[in-house]
């Protein structure tokens, strides 16, 4: 296993650790090394990872943090290491207490995604094959150490084993190749069941949560029925999402079929999930935004409430996290759909969105995926201004939307040991 980096942003807050294997000096600082618990030894033991603590509303420090969409779009060889070596020698020279590290001096030796995807091109490989989930998942855990990890996979995973084939297309994106638009297409729509259709993800999040060891929320994900359906009647990605709503504003019936299925499966996966590992879930309902708030109201609302309620029944203190981009004009709805968390995004002011909300719902969010491209002060101080209007507890830290294609590393490592040094 390569070597690991574990630290936070404030260093004095890390107690001295015991029984060193052996340590080095610098600037005539006693720093002890010990090895990792992915090596081996038995690292402390966590009674319950921050993120959950912070969702059920109990007191914690600082707020958890992770990124949505966390491998891939950032991660370079060596870089990401690279970023955080520095990082954590610049905090060793103003402290003189301990940070758990392993072999300062070896370099990073996993390989990054960008690099897996050269050896596997197909998306589709890479995130139904267990080893490659689990490599690419644990990527950004190894050199950031964010609060939630989530697990490396598509909300277009469960199609296949509901009749649909589809194929996710480097530069194109979500291919199906037989849209559904008829009453006959709906029918032959099977119900998920995910441990004879996707075994690998249940392998992928078991072993996960085995590697993190409760350091860290393993997170697992789902597509909402609208989104989902939006895919499957438009024949991929959309601008317009003139078809769906062509069918939904002219046979509603049949759209309503879809979205049950889809509903009923999606339910069925977040407890498959949670059953292997997961000790939170997403739902990604991306497209439920293009609906206006009447149209939510039918076409989405309604089976986002039916998945909470199921999954309630049988998994209660599971926290279940909504995210709906551009979800300003929805904000009071999306509670109603009894989730745990809902997940901003940045064209919502955090305050605002708190009283919005109501205390009894957490938020996540919602720092401006491109706010990394500024500089580390620009940086610190929008992290500061979104915690400070989240106010103190049930609040993630998180972006507003996935991490953007390009975005400097080292500002991903920045943004990791300012959130870590929060303090309530």
């Amino acid at each position: 296993m390569s070597s690991i980096y574990s630290f936070t942003s404030s260093i004095s807050s890390i107690s001295p650790l015991t029984s060193p294997r052996k340590s080095f000096n610098y600037n005539n600082k006693y720093i002890p090394i010990i090895h990792s618990s992915l090596q081996g030894t038995v690292a402390p033991s966590v009674a319950e990872p921050l993120l959950l603590n912070a969702v059920r509303g109990e007191d914690v420090e600082r707020p958890p943090v992770w990124l949505m969409r966390q491998a891939g779009r950032y991660m370079k060889a060596g870089t990401g290491l690279q970023a955080m070596h520095m990082s954590a020698l610049k905090m060793l020279n103003n402290t003189d207490h301990g940070i758990l590290l392993d072999e300062i001096s070896i370099p990073f030796k996993s390989k990054s995604y960008q690099i897996i995807c050269e050896k596997h091109p197909s998306f589709r490989e890479r995130s139904e094959n267990v080893d490659l989930v689990v490599e690419i998942s644990l990527q950004p855990w190894k050199v950031f150490r964010p609060d939630g990890v989530i697990l490396f996979s598509d909300i277009l995973t469960p199609l296949s084993g509901m009749n649909i084939p589809f194929d996710i297309v480097k530069g194109k994106g979500p291919v199906i190749f037989n849209p559904l638009r008829t009453a006959e297409d709906v029918d032959q729509v099977r119900e998920f069941v995910p441990e004879e259709s996707v075994p690998y993800v249940g392998e992928a999040l078991t072993i996960l949560r085995k590697e993190v060891e409760n350091k860290a929320a393993v997170l697992g994900f789902v597509g909402a029925p609208f989104t989902l359906a939006s895919y499957v009647v438009e024949g991929g990605s959309s601008k317009h999402f003139s078809k769906i709503k062509r069918l939904a504003f002219s046979q509603p019936k049949i759209l309503h079929a879809l979205l049950q299925k889809f509903a009923t499966s999606m339910a069925k996966y977040i407890q498959y999930q949670a059953d292997n590992g997961a000790q939170a879930v997403q739902i990604f309902d991306s497209w439920a935004t293009e609906l206006s708030p009447v149209d939510f109201e039918e076409f989405s609302l309604p089976y986002l409430k039916q998945i909470v309620d199921t999954v309630k029944q049988s998994h209660p203190t599971l926290p279940l996290i909504l995210y709906a981009s551009g979800s300003g004009g929805l904000l009071e709805r999306l509670a109603l759909t009894g989730v745990d968390v809902v997940s901003l995004d940045w064209s919502v002011d955090m305050a605002e969105g708190r009283r919005r909300l109501g205390p009894d719902v957490a938020v996540q969010g919602n720092v401006d995926p491109g706010v990394l491209f500024g500089s580390k002060e620009f940086i610190t101080n929008r992290i500061n201004d979104v915690v400070k209007k989240a106010g103190r507890g049930k609040h993630i830290l998180n972006l507003g939307h996935g991490i953007v294609v390009g975005t400097p590393e080292e500002n991903v490592a920045h943004f990791f040991e300012v959130a870590k040094g929060i303090r309530y």
